[in-house]
């Protein structure tokens, strides 16, 4: 029986720039080996990678989690993990949290899935800076989009997409009221950037430092239910 090649899906995000790419490099291509044939070898070899980079980056395959979703959190982006830690969420949530931080290269899918199933409570968009990515501050001084998840245990989830040194664009899909799905894309960053998840203390984590991650795959932790008042002052 033959085998069939899988397709590859291309994200919504990329088609016009795809597009647009292809028309412009087979111009450009045309041109130059008109004029000279060497030349016209030497820039079909580099218009291949890159638009073998470009269709690379606007992949968008199909994933769905297999282990048990209860309470899961998984991760939203490919990459690794560059910042696991507690720190102070001041935006939304004011109080201590753990932040887990996933930073995506140039080579890795950047469509953002949902960490969480739950609705979406709070989304916000902030301009500011494109300083690398790798770097602390820019959680809280770069271009971002924030969302908060409250899930269906109960606890708020903030998802935090900051833009890099070479992304320019944070599209995000989520909208306050809607449901949200770890199967749905939450929304996608053009080139190189991080996707910030601040969790509840009392998470049980399941990554380190150094860890690669797949977006909508990777189990990073798992929640504990939330205390309600009541059941407090039993």
């Amino acid at each position: 029986m033959r085998r069939k090649l899988k397709r590859v899906k291309i994200h919504r995000e990329g088609t016009g720039i795809l597009y647009a790419t292809l028309l412009c490099l087979l111009a450009l291509n045309i041109l130059v080996w008109w004029l000279s044939r060497p030349a016209g070898i030497g820039l079909t070899a580099i218009s291949i990678i890159i638009y073998g980079l470009l269709v690379n980056f606007f992949r968008s395959p199909k994933r769905k989690f297999l282990g048990n979703t209860e309470n899961v959190v998984v991760s939203s982006v490919d990459g690794t993990v560059v910042a696991l830690e507690e720190t102070e969420e001041t935006e939304y949530l004011h109080r201590r949290v753990i932040q887990l931080s996933v930073f995506m290269t140039i080579l890795d899918v950047h469509a953002n899935w949902f960490p969480v199933n739950g609705e979406v409570t709070y989304v916000a968009h902030h301009s500011g800076r494109f300083m690398s990515a790798w770097l602390p501050k820019s959680s809280t001084e770069n271009e971002r989009s924030t969302v908060v998840i409250r899930s269906e245990c109960g606890q708020d989830i903030l998802v935090r997409q900051v833009a890099g040194a070479m992304a320019r664009r944070i599209v995000t899909y989520a909208e306050p009221g809607v449901e949200a799905s770890i199967e749905d894309h939450m929304g996608f960053i053009k080139f190189g950037s991080r996707v910030d998840i601040f969790l509840p203390l009392g998470t049980e984590i399941y990554v380190n430092i150094g860890d690669k991650t797949i977006g909508g795959i990777t189990e990073v932790a798992r929640l504990r239910p939330a205390v309600s008042a009541t059941e407090t002052d039993v």
